[in-house]
């Protein structure tokens, strides 16, 4: 037996006429199988009552299925497979590791991003810092609220899509399908180069590896997201519950010092302090809330990945909700006070949360830790993408604007496509910005609040219609949220529109064109299958099996066992080439043919060019011209190998077979893998 990856090529008797005449199996009577009646198959099937049937079930069907145990299973199945798929979901804390880091890591930059635009005012702006921050924390606090709502209304996740999708129409809730998918992927990129920033602050040596270092957090937060959301949470809860407790210790801290402690961290380093201004302008404000804003990133996460947390899953899903809003909340407003308290003047190197720890807790092991628990949730806030991008991803599939694919899961309740995708257009766009920080951040922040502004409105026409006990007061809140993160998304894209924002601009027409016609492309398949309608009864057709042969070896007759238990007739053929060594060969697999003799006819296919493909698809659309009603099956025997490296010592014949006859005809290919180590 050779390592040739099919037993495909040869010839033998019969080689005269390239398309026989359909009939009994051909070769010696004695020597042909006969088929007895299938002693198994019954003699009558049931029909199903009246009203009932089957129905398609969708790509990736497994996924569509109700899960034992789930809420939406109604109960059956088997308990113990419920059990282990709710280890593979998440209770309230673990939600607020896996699906908060985002929010959580925004205080390093959400008060410097206020600060900064602030400090064009002198020290006049920097008084308007915790004004600015108090409405930011508003308005947190009215997406907070809005969002428990959506989680309550819709269990099944999808978020602002899945409410548009219910109440404001197709295009709008496309509309915020693409919003969200930009700010998530563009999360990833700013999060990990950000954290890869903080790290290079601290060694400036490894500046120069910063893409190398950005694209090595990512395949590591990549990996843990593969391994399912749970194993996720749990190895960022300790980073998450860090950072939290260090920040808030810098607060209370703070609260009782007179002054700061230390300087030390922005000694020597150049303020970015403009001159006092004797009045601050409306559109200073603006800029410096718009520029807050990106403090509120990732708020809407928790109520897209519903379907993640344990049962019940929408009420944990509130709770994580509640707790990421009071800690983000807190936490904003305590550094802005503190910003206050000790009148901190932006430096260039140096972050405003760096100089808050210096002046709280000094220049010691406090300050250190601080910023290593800063620099480690920065690089994993990606998370946050990976635990909502991908629901959402399944769900656009589910309803036909994503490939199917998106929809499967892994056992761990992973959908391992959504992950792989994020993290490769991810890495892209690291690999475009260079690991820069900066060439990102004009980008960001733009998509999420679209998304925010469409799903208040459409929960405004949802308690409308509804007008169940209190509508009119949760209308009211949702269309407060509405107005709110509608005028702060016009403010933040028309203040970063030349920083780049004009890129997320055509994005979204760009990806929301990009769903529909994937949407057309699925109705277009849905239309020729039938989809939704009863089909015709099913008849047998006459049935040729092709088998294409190189050699005599075990594999060739596992191959005709296999073609003589699936047709009527069966037909070994091999392509032969006008090469005195082909000639030779060719030959001399004719005469052990005829020593063999199978009961198998053998046909020579001749080709001037050294191709195997187009010759078999040829010889497929000859019989389908002379005998339409045939039901044509090419079997492509091929070898298994034991180790996985023994794959390169194949020649893929199988492959570009299979390729050439599903491209050029209408048979059916059957692919016989045959394991190297079988017994004889």
């Amino acid at each position: 037996m050779t390592s040739s990856s099919t037993a495909y090529g040869g010839a033998g008797k019969g080689s005269g006429e390239p398309c026989p005449a359909i009939g009994g199996r051909t070769g010696s009577a004695d020597q042909r199988p006969v088929r007895p009646p299938d002693p198994v198959a019954p003699a009558t099937v049931a029909a199903p009552p009246p009203g009932r049937g089957t129905r398609p079930e969708p790509d990736g069907a497994p996924d569509s299925v109700p899960e034992p145990g789930s809420e939406r299973g109604g109960g059956g199945g088997d308990e113990r497979g419920g059990d282990r798929g709710e280890r593979h979901r998440l209770t309230a804390v673990q939600g607020l590791a896996a699906l908060s880091l985002d929010a959580m890591a925004s205080v390093a930059y959400g008060p410097e991003a206020i600060v900064l635009v602030l400090a064009a005012a002198g020290a006049t702006g920097l008084g308007y810092t915790l004004p600015v921050t108090l409405a930011i924390a508003a308005l947190l606090a009215v997406l907070v609220a809005s969002y428990r709502q959506v989680i309550a209304a819709f269990p099944d996740g999808g978020g602002s899509y899945a409410v548009a999708r219910r109440h404001l129409g197709r295009r709008t809730s496309l509309t915020a399908a693409a919003s969200l998918v930009l700010d998530y992927v563009l999360n990833v990129a700013v999060s990990v180069t950000a954290g890869v920033a903080a790290l290079t602050s601290a060694f400036p040596g490894l500046h120069e590896h910063r893409l190398g270092l950005c694209l090595g957090v990512l395949v590591l937060v990549t990996a843990v997201n593969l391994r399912g959301i749970v194993d996720s949470a749990k190895a960022f809860v300790v980073p998450t519950a860090v950072f939290v407790g260090s920040v808030l210790t810098l607060i209370a801290v703070g609260l009782f010092r007179d002054g700061p402690v230390s300087t030390e961290a922005a000694a020597g380093h150049a303020t970015v302090l403009g001159d006092d201004a004797t009045t601050v302008g409306a559109l200073l404000l603006l800029k410096a809330f718009a520029s807050g804003c990106s403090a509120l990133t990732g708020v809407e996460a928790v109520a897209n990945a519903v379907p993640s947390f344990r049962a019940p899953a929408a009420r944990n899903a509130q709770r994580t909700e509640i707790a990421l809003g009071v800690l983000l909340g807190v936490m904003l407003i305590g550094l802005s006070v503190l910003i206050g308290r000790f009148h901190l003047q932006p430096v260039e190197g140096v972050t405003v949360l760096a100089q808050l720890a210096d002046a709280s807790l000094g220049h010691g092991w406090g300050f250190y830790v601080v910023q290593f628990a800063t620099v480690v949730l920065l690089a994993l806030a990606a998370n946050t993408s990976f635990g909502g991008l991908p629901v959402l991803m399944s769900l656009l599939a589910r309803d036909n604007y994503l490939p199917h694919v998106f929809r499967l899961k892994a056992d761990r309740e992973v959908h391992r496509y959504g992950v792989v995708a994020l993290a490769a257009v991810a890495a892209l766009l690291l690999a475009f910005s260079g690991g820069d920080t900066n060439t990102l951040v004009p980008l960001f922040a733009i998509g999420v609040f679209v998304g925010f502004t469409i799903c208040q409105t459409g929960m405004v026409v949802r308690w409308r219609a509804l007008r169940s006990p209190g509508w009119a007061r949760k209308a009211a809140l949702n269309g407060l949220g509405a107005a709110l993160t509608g005028v702060s998304a016009v403010v933040v894209t028309a203040t970063k529109f030349t920083e780049g924002a004009w890129l997320i601009v055509l994005a979204l027409p760009a990806l929301v064109l990009l769903f529909e016609r994937v949407h057309r492309a699925y109705g277009r398949i849905d239309d020729r299958l039938g989809l939704g309608r009863v089909p015709a009864a099913p008849h047998r057709d006459r049935s040729l099996v092709i088998v294409p042969v190189s050699h005599l070896s075990r594999l060739t007759r596992e191959a005709l066992n296999a073609a003589v238990s699936l047709g009527d007739e069966v037909r070994a053929v091999t392509v032969t080439h006008p090469g005195t060594e082909d000639r030779e060969a060719a030959g001399a697999l004719r005469r052990d043919w005829e020593r063999w003799n199978p009961g198998v006819d053998l046909v020579e296919l001749h080709s001037e060019h050294r191709t195997i493909g187009r010759p078999v698809a040829e010889y497929v659309r000859r019989v389908y011209k002379y005998h339409p009603q045939t039901r044509v099956t090419v079997l492509i025997p091929e070898l298994e190998p034991e180790r996985l490296w023994q794959r390169l010592l194949q020649n893929q014949r199988g492959a570009v077979l299979a390729h050439a006859v599903r491209r050029d005809t209408e048979a059916v290919i059957c692919r016989l893998r045959f394991r190297v180590g079988a017994s004889p």
